[in-house]
């Protein structure tokens, strides 16, 4: 299974976010120029952020984004199914636009269902805090 972008880029901010000191508010401008990515990207996917209610965002002169809870409250399964737009591992799991002959007798579904499961249990046991570099690796990656 691959991540979408869109996911790919809500991990990455919250990463950064949970690597700042605890309350520093950031920009959008500095996450992006940090990743390299698109920042129209990075707006609608703080926006999405925000409304999940994982990130603060403050408006105005002195505002920025910042993590609304601390990196160990935020588990990375939940984080990964609130950003994925759907997770049809095959065309047999949608069910609007499923054109599969074989899926009324096919057992891959089952098979693939099963892996699914496995794939998001494994992301259930991590936090944010376990993904997030060390301060030293850290500022590492920021001197370079």
């Amino acid at each position: 299974m691959k991540l979408t972008l869109y996911t790919d880029y809500s991990l990455r901010v919250l990463m950064y976010l949970g690597m700042k000191k605890e309350g520093s508010k950031v920009n959008i401008d500095e996450i992006a120029e940090f990743y390299a990515i698109s920042r129209n990207h990075l707006t609608k996917v703080v926006h999405h952020l925000s409304k999940l209610d994982y990130v603060k965002t403050v408006r105005g002169r002195g505002g920025g984004i910042m993590l609304k809870y601390n990196p160990e409250r935020l588990n990375i399964g939940a984080v990964v199914r609130n950003t994925e737009e759907n997770f049809h591992m095959a065309e047999c799991f949608d069910r609007e636009n499923n054109k599969c002959v074989l899926t009324p007798v096919c057992t891959l579904r089952f098979l693939l269902n099963d892996a699914l499961k496995a794939y998001l249990e494994v992301l259930d046991n991590y936090t944010l805090k376990d993904i997030i570099p060390s301060d030293d690796v850290f500022s590492n990656i920021i001197l370079r």
